[in-house]
């Protein structure tokens, strides 16, 4: 997923922290009950999604594996993927007066790969103050985002249906598709998870660092180029700008934007860091489950 965000940069390998780490397998049903053991919270969370997705994403319409999904999020904090929270006067730990101010601003976002399979893809992605990640979108996707500690600043769409699309008569200016403001928020942690659909709640995401804030992501499924699922970066446009002649059925003008393709930003700046919270066991255990769990 990394090389999604940043081109012309190989993926480093990530090294996991090699824990002896005495985890069960835990059916969905047996959620509530899982959370009260020893079981580390992204082991339950990476049991929950592999019950719940396959590589198509949700087998079915049932809002009962989201809910779970969510109620399971809501619980984390950054020590649950091995993070400290970091200070809004510390940016990636340089302190105030330790970077000058261009430098400081210059720091880039940190990704962290947790798990990635076919079915779903574990990440989080830690901002320095005023980072961003430039809008996007996600495929027949669905995603959970978690704040896990800090404030930032979200902006999202969806299209509008049908297809509302306007060839420019203007030089220099791309190709529009017609979007509704789906969301346009802070969201500062302790928050609740928000999740976004293939066709609702925001599909089309940008999200900007008000503080230095970490990101929890389930995405399911992964992107993946060869089927379809590409990460294409948008600019938005004001409805004014294209709007002449196209009628708005619902809300306001200022409900709506005129999206254009770009290529990726050249002022993306990531880098792959290593994950240091506790190990996934990704199979199964081949000894008895305790009855607890049966």
């Amino acid at each position: 997923m990394f090389s999604k965000f940043q081109k012309a940069t190989d993926k480093a390998m990530v090294f996991l922290q090699n824990k002896a780490l005495s985890t069960v397998y835990i059916p969905k049903q047996k959620l509530h009950m899982a959370m009260n053991t020893t079981s580390p919270k992204v082991q339950l969370l990476f049991d929950l999604c592999k019950n719940s997705f396959t590589p198509l994403g949700l087998p079915s319409a049932s809002p009962q594996p989201i809910h779970k999904l969510c109620s399971l999020l809501d619980t984390f904090g950054p020590a649950d993927v091995g993070l400290k929270e970091e200070s809004p006067d510390d940016d990636r730990g340089h302190g105030f007066f330790g970077l000058n101010r261009v430098a400081r601003w210059a720091q880039p976002i940190t990704y962290l790969d947790i798990y990635e399979c076919d079915s779903f893809t574990m990440c989080v992605f830690c901002f320095p103050t005023s980072s961003v990640i430039p809008l996007h979108d996600h495929p027949g996707m669905t995603v959970f985002s978690k704040v896990l500690y800090g404030s930032m600043h979200v902006k999202a769409y969806d299209w509008v249906e049908p297809v509302c699309i306007k060839e420019s008569r203007e030089p220099g200016y791309p190709q529009v598709r017609l979007a509704r403001l789906a969301v346009d928020k802070v969201s500062t942690a302790p928050c609740g998870t928000s999740v976004l659909y293939p066709k609702t709640g925001g599909n089309l995401h940008c999200f900007t660092a008000v503080t230095p804030c970490a990101v929890l992501d389930v995405l399911a499924p992964p992107y993946r180029e060869d089927i379809g699922r590409k990460c294409t970066y948008y600019i938005d446009y004001p409805y004014s700008t294209f709007g002449n002649g196209t009628e708005i059925s619902n809300g306001k003008e200022e409900d709506y934007a005129w999206l254009a393709e770009i290529e990726t930003p050249d002022d993306l700046y990531m880098r792959e860091g290593v994950y240091v919270g506790p190990a996934i066991q990704a199979e199964e255990p081949s000894d008895s489950i305790p009855a607890l769990f049966l």
